[in-house]
């Protein structure tokens, strides 16, 4: 919980410094891509979160990988994380921003559980009627899950609208079961 509140305050910084420079969704973009590379390949996330290696040496490394690719302020900011050895965070504080991004941007990101998939007509129509429905631009994630039999599940935050058949039968059990 803690590191979620210091997440967000790094994200917070960050958000503002790409606000000022008309940056913030590239900043976005190349944090998140910066937390993947750490998440994804086990010496690149050991080398940065160890206590072993030195901060400067970890800044240096960064500096390397960073130099060129992206924005100098940026890379200062990557360089405060790692000074102030929080460079564990970097998923987090990816996961924050993003979410300081959707507020700004009137986004919303809903899971969309259907029981076959769906082709790219359909899932068109589903977005657009869920972003009528809550009046923000729905980002959708599809999933499968053959036990629905059809309709859909959206989860949105902790909101679960379940349309599906296997909820309708079940519903329809109860009633004639009086139970």
């Amino acid at each position: 919980m803690r590191d979620s509140g210091i997440a967000r305050n790094y994200a917070e910084a960050l958000f503002e410094i790409g606000e000022r420079a008309d940056a913030s969704e590239q900043f976005g973009a190349l944090l998140e891509a910066l937390a993947g590379a750490i998440a994804a390949d086990e010496q690149i996330r050991l080398a940065i979160e160890t206590p072993r290696v030195p901060k400067q040496q970890k800044i240096e490394i960064l500096r390397r990988a960073l130099e060129g690719r992206t924005p100098e302020t940026f890379q200062r900011w990557v360089e405060a994380v790692v000074r102030r050895g929080r460079q564990s965070l970097f998923e987090t504080i990816s996961r924050e921003f993003n979410g300081l991004l959707d507020v700004k941007f009137n986004r919303v990101h809903a899971g969309v559980t259907l029981a076959r998939r769906a082709d790219p007509a359909l899932q068109a129509e589903i977005v657009e009627r869920l972003s009528a429905a809550f009046g923000k631009t729905v980002i959708a994630h599809f999933r499968e899950n053959p036990a629905l039999l059809g309709g859909l599940v959206v989860r949105v935050g902790d909101r679960v609208i379940d349309g599906s058949v296997r909820r309708r039968i079940a519903s329809l059990r109860r009633q004639i079961l009086g139970t």
